[in-house]
């Protein structure tokens, strides 16, 4: 058996980092600040460890953009570079210092790297790059290096001072994008806006006023432009933070947004590191709108807001910052990676935000129920996409009737379960999603002593159907159901004012406009004051609808196959009008038009029939 290691011809990394390492080109610059961010809190660590003398001086991290001279300059004054080190760390590829680093002063730093690789991602933008440099230690000289984005570079002892690290990048021509000043400041801020060090950009306009009246004059000066928060809000010991710190930290993060509802401030530190501020958002009906709106920040550097593999499915509808050194990365950096670790802290967020949800249901009900109208939608995706959530949530999840009065299920259920058993024992609950369109439908059930919830989200169709697979012997059914009357064969409580005679005539009459397709009429007494004919559809059947709505197939089809035709025989349409006509023509006529009126309130009336209608309408009126 022979042995040997696999050739690797160098020239050809520098093509593969180019294109391949990072999604993004524009991340190299988040790279580099952060290279400088690690070696400005080495230069800390070491003077910790008491192993430099003196004031360490102004640690701002400075960014130059020279537009005419194609440059990018990005300068430190941290821990800097011997010429063997220079040697090791950038002349061989993927040798991390900060691993390194790590080693030597476990515990006292903060270093953000860890791949080795950040540094190159400046030849994705640079046909050159420069590295000026002088370690702390002392050394006499500072250190020159060179390379044009090939494996030759060159090396050189320079004449420097201070110590520190500039590194300069002459950006290719491909990339002059990132030589507008404007690019490269929304840049770090997108990126590096609550990094732990100052980063300044140039200098910019601090504009104030002095004086009074015609004296009143304005005072024009060049201030540092700091880029950067260095010590966020979710750094911050909640004891000491109010609830207009939170609310003004929340419009810096979403300018445009209302103001949150309330948040979760995350402080972990067992059996993993894990920081943040969770706010819950007035929630749409535009779920899309709504993701993807929580930053992921590793040590206070912009990763991604793409945080499925971390945040629950219904986390991602709030808003707010994550920050973790323990969250595990892919080595550009900008995407999560699957371990025990992004498991477990999935869990505590779970946990944290039941925790939340429940003490504001216990300590202040009403305030929680004026609040339920945007919270509703985010428990409720919760209980369905989350086993864990629903466990806890049932205890806090609301129902809300038409009467705008709220109850936990166990009190819903406790309130109709005496009206509204029906013959298998299962309590249904009905429910309406538009008010407006079910008035009569309401107003009957109501009559009967039956509530009615108004279950209006586009995510309420789930969540019904969730809770009747989770729930022991409730059901749903909308109030146009044909479920209210099974309702009623259970305990009769309105009797007909037409005998059973006049009742067979009225049948009679309606049987031949059911056009010998599979639906089935009823004659049931009711209100007198609602709607003379209603037409009902099986729960079952309009749900199946919905769903193939939803997959975009026309589901009104199935619809159409079958439905009830309830006739109201306490109705003076009915009871008066309809049975006491002479001419049995316009005994027909009458029913067929009541009938259309009725399907004109489902929806139902189109094309012929439409127009049909509107004509006898007029005839009627005339």
């Amino acid at each position: 058996m022979t042995k040997g290691n696999i050739t690797v011809q160098t020239e050809n990394i520098f093509p593969i980092i180019k294109k391949f390492l990072y999604s993004d080109h524009e991340i190299f610059l988040r790279e580099l600040i952060s290279n400088a961010i690690d070696a400005t809190s080495k230069l800390e660590a070491v003077a910790g460890a008491g192993e430099i003398e003196g004031d360490l001086g102004d640690l701002t991290i400075h960014v130059t953009v020279d537009k005419a001279a194609g440059t990018i300059t990005i300068s430190d004054r941290g821990i800097g570079m011997t010429e063997s080190e220079v040697k090791k760390y950038l002349n061989q590829l993927a040798f991390s210092s900060a691993e390194d680093f790590v080693k030597k002063y476990q515990g006292k730093n903060n270093i953000i790297g860890h791949f080795g690789l950040g540094f190159y991602s400046a030849f994705m933008v640079a046909d050159q790059v420069e590295v000026i440099t002088r370690s702390y230690k002392k050394t006499p000289k500072g250190v020159h290096w060179i390379c044009d984005g090939n494996p030759e570079y060159e090396i050189e002892e320079i004449d420097r001072k201070e110590r520190g690290t500039d590194i300069i990048l002459h950006i290719s021509d491909d990339s002059k994008e990132f030589l507008e000043h404007s690019r490269i400041e929304n840049l770090l801020k997108k990126y590096c806006s609550f990094l732990p060090f100052p980063i300044q950009m140039g200098m910019k306009k601090d504009v104030r006023w002095e004086g009074e009246g015609e004296d009143r004059k304005k005072i024009e000066t060049e201030v540092p432009n700091i880029i950067n928060d260095t010590n966020p809000l979710w750094k911050k010991k909640p004891g000491k933070l109010s609830d207009q710190d939170y609310l003004d930290f929340y419009r810096k993060l979403y300018p445009m947004s209302p103001d949150p509802m309330f948040w979760i401030h995350l402080n972990i530190d067992y059996p993993f590191n894990l920081t943040g501020i969770l706010y819950f958002p007035k929630i749409s009906n535009q779920f899309d709108q709504q993701k993807n709106k929580i930053h992921l920040y590793s040590n206070q550097v912009y990763v991604t807001d793409e945080v499925k593999e971390i945040v629950p499915e219904f986390l991602t509808l709030l808003h707010g910052v994550i920050d973790s050194p323990d969250i595990p990365l892919n080595v550009s950096r900008s995407y999560l990676q699957s371990d025990s670790n992004v498991k477990k802290i999935t869990g505590y967020l779970t946990k944290k935000v039941a925790e939340r949800l429940g003490k504001l249901f216990k300590d202040d009900r009403a305030g929680y129920e004026q609040k339920w109208d945007d919270i509703g939608v985010f428990v409720k995706y919760g209980m369905i996409t989350d086993e864990k959530f629903a466990e806890k949530a049932i205890d806090f999840v609301l129902l809300k009737n038409t009467d705008g009065k709220y109850f936990t299920f166990e009190e819903y259920k406790e309130k109709i379960k005496a009206n509204q058993t029906d013959k298998n024992d299962r309590i249904v609950a009905l429910y309406t999603p538009s008010p407006e369109i079910h008035t009569s439908y309401i107003r009957n059930a109501t009559e009967m002593g039956y509530d009615v919830l108004l279950l209006n989200h586009v995510i309420d169709n789930h969540f019904i159907q969730h809770m009747e697979y989770k729930g022991d012997k409730l059901s749903f059914a909308r109030v146009d159901a044909d479920t209210p009357g099974h309702l009623i064969q259970k305990d009769e409580k309105t009797e007909s004012v037409l005998s059973e005679k006049e009742q067979e005539k009225v049948k009679e009459l309606f049987t031949p406009l059911m056009g010998g397709q599979d639906h089935q009429l009823i004659i049931r007494p009711m209100a007198p004051d609602g709607h003379p004919v209603l037409i009902t559809r099986p729960e079952f059947m309009r749900r199946m609808q919905e769903m193939q709505m939803m997959q975009g197939a026309n589901g009104m089809d199935m619809m159409d196959q079958y439905y009830q035709v309830i006739v109201n025989s306490n109705h003076p349409l009915i009871a008066e009008k309809l049975i006491n006509m002479r001419s049995q023509e316009k005994k027909e006529k009458f029913a067929a038009y009541l009938l259309r009126l009725a399907k004109l309130n489902q929806g139902m009336l189109k094309g012929e029939e439409m127009s049909s209608f509107i004509n006898d309408s007029i005839e009627f009126l005339s």
